[in-house]
C-alpha cells in the first residue's frame, strides 16, 4: 500500500489541513455534529475523513493542490441549514464533506444543491438523501435498506439456525429512534420481514432523548419478543442496556442497527458482559478479516498514530474509505467544476474489495453508490468482532446468548 510509505508525512500534512490556509490551496467544508448529542460519533466520523485528506496531501494533494479543511458544526438539521450556507456562501468551500446523522444530511444537502456545490456524503444512511433527483449529491455508504436486508439475513442465515427452529416461528420485535434515521431503517425492516414472512409482533417508535424506557421494555417483555432490531444513537443504547439490565427479561437475540451499537464508548458505559453476544449490523469494523477489506491494517496503525487510541468504531473507517473514493473520482475529473466531478463519480467503476471497507464503487443515477454494503458483527467479550460476510469474518457468531 503506498499508504504505507508515506505515514512519516502525516505530520507534514496534518499541519496544513488545519492551518492559515494558502493561495494554492483547495478548501473542502467538513459537516459533522461536533457538539451536542450526536458529537461522538460525528467525531469519530470527521476522523476518517481528517485521516484521507492526510494521506491525500502526503501523497501530493488533489487537483495539484493541497487540501485545507473547513469545519462545520451542525447539532441537528436547523443548525445544518445554516451551517451549509456558510460554507457554501462565506467559506467558498468547492465541495463538502460530512455528516453522519441522516437528518442533518437530508438539511445540508438542499442547501447545497441549490448553491451548486457538491455534497459527499460518507455515512447517513437514510435512502431518501440520495431520493430527491439531486444532481450534486452522491453517497459512498450503504443504505438504511441495505441495513434492513442484511438484518433479514442475520435472522434467517445465523440466528434461527443457531437456535434451530424455523424463522417464521421466531417473535420479533421491532424497535427505533422516531427521527429520520431510525423510522427509514424500521420502515424497511418491517417491509423486508413481511416479505420474508417472519412474524413482527411490536413495532415501538421513542425518542433518541428519552430518559426512561422502563414502559418500552415492559412492552417487549409482554410480547415475548425473542428478537428484538433495534436502531438508535449512543446514549439511548446505553440507556436500553442498562435498564434492561434492570430487569430479568433478555430476548434470545439483539440485533442493532449501527449507531450506537458500534462503539466502543457504549460498551465501556454498558459492561462487556451486557453487550456480550449482541449483533451489529453496520459499516465495517476494524476487526475484520484483511482477506475482506485490504488495507483495513494501515487504516487502523495511521488512526492509532494520529489519536492514540484503537478506532472507536467503524464509522472513521467509513469515512476514510468514502473520501478516498470521491477524490479519486475528483482528481478523474480534472476540475472542481460540478458537471465534471457528477460524470467522473457515475463513470467509476470499482470492484468490490477496492478499498479498506471492502466495498466497491458503481454509482447509479441518484448518486447512490451500488457496492457499498453493511457487515454483520458480534460484540464478543468486549469487541466488536466481523462474523459476516465469510471472507471478512474472524470468528463465529454465538446464538442464543444476550449478556451473561
Amino acid at each position: 500500500m503506498k499508504f504505507a510509505k508515506t505515514l512519516g508525512a502525516l505530520a507534514l500534512a496534518a499541519a496544513t489541513v488545519t492551518g492559515a490556509a494558502q493561495a494554492s490551496d483547495l478548501r473542502l467544508g467538513a459537516l459533522y455534529p461536533f457538539s451536542g448529542g450526536l458529537a461522538l460519533l460525528g467525531d469519530e466520523s470527521f476522523r476518517g475523513f481528517e485521516l484521507a485528506v492526510e494521506r491525500r496531501n502526503a501523497e501530493g494533494g488533489l487537483l495539484g493542490q493541497n487540501i485545507q479543511i473547513i469545519r462545520g458544526d451542525a447539532v441537528d438539521a436547523n443548525q445544518a441549514v445554516g451551517t451549509a450556507r456558510r460554507l457554501t456562501s462565506v467559506d467558498n468551500v468547492k465541495a463538502i464533506f460530512g455528516s453522519y446523522a441522516s437528518s442533518i444530511s437530508f438539511a445540508a444537502t438542499q442547501v447545497s444543491e441549490l448553491a451548486g456545490v457538491p455534497y459527499f456524503e460518507l455515512g447517513a444512511i437514510s435512502d431518501p438523501i440520495t431520493e430527491r433527483g439531486f444532481e450534486y449529491v452522491f453517497r459512498s455508504n450503504p443504505t438504511s435498506k441495505g441495513f434492513a436486508d442484511r438484518t433479514i439475513d442475520v435472522i434467517e442465515q445465523i440466528i434461527a439456525p443457531g437456535l434451530g427452529v424455523d424463522p417464521k416461528d421466531l417473535r420479533i420485535a421491532i424497535i427505533h429512534e422516531d427521527a429520520l434515521y431510525g423510522t427509514t431503517v424500521a420502515e424497511y425492516q418491517v417491509a423486508a420481514a413481511k416479505a420474508a414472512g417472519l412474524n413482527v409482533v411490536e413495532v415501538l417508535p421513542y425518542s433518541a432523548k428519552a430518559v426512561d424506557l422502563s414502559s418500552l421494555l415492559l412492552r417487549l417483555r409482554g410480547a415475548r419478543a425473542e428478537v428484538v432490531l433495534a436502531t438508535s444513537y449512543q446514549n439511548d443504547t446505553v440507556l436500553f442496556f442498562r435498564q434492561m439490565g434492570e430487569t430479568d427479561w433478555r430476548p434470545k437475540a439483539i440485533i442493532g442497527a449501527g449507531g450506537g451499537y458500534s462503539m466502543q464508548d457504549t460498551v465501556n458505559a454498558v459492561g462487556a458482559d451486557g453487550m456480550h453476544g449482541v449483533f451489529d449490523i453496520d459499516f465495517t469494523q476494524y476487526l475484520t478479516n484483511e482477506a475482506g477489506a485490504p488495507g483495513i491494517g494501515a487504516f487502523v496503525q495511521a488512526y492509532e498514530k494520529k489519536y492514540g487510541t484503537p478506532p472507536r468504531s467503524g464509522h472513521s473507517l467509513a469515512n476514510y474509505a468514502g473520501a478516498l473514493m470521491f477524490f479519486d473520482a475528483i482528481q478523474a475529473a480534472g476540475s472542481m467544476e460540478p458537471a465534471k466531478i457528477r460524470q467522473a463519480v457515475l463513470a467509476l467503476d470499482k470492484p468490490m474489495g477496492s478499498y479498506p471497507t471492502g466495498w466497491g464503487a458503481k454509482f447509479d443515477d441518484n448518486g447512490q453508490n451500488t457496492r457499498g454494503l453493511p457487515s454483520v458483527m458480534q460484540w464478543l467479550d468486549g469487541k466488536l468482532t466481523t462474523v459476516f460476510p465469510p471472507d471478512a469474518a474472524v470468528a463465529e457468531p454465538v446464538v442464543g446468548q444476550v449478556g451473561r
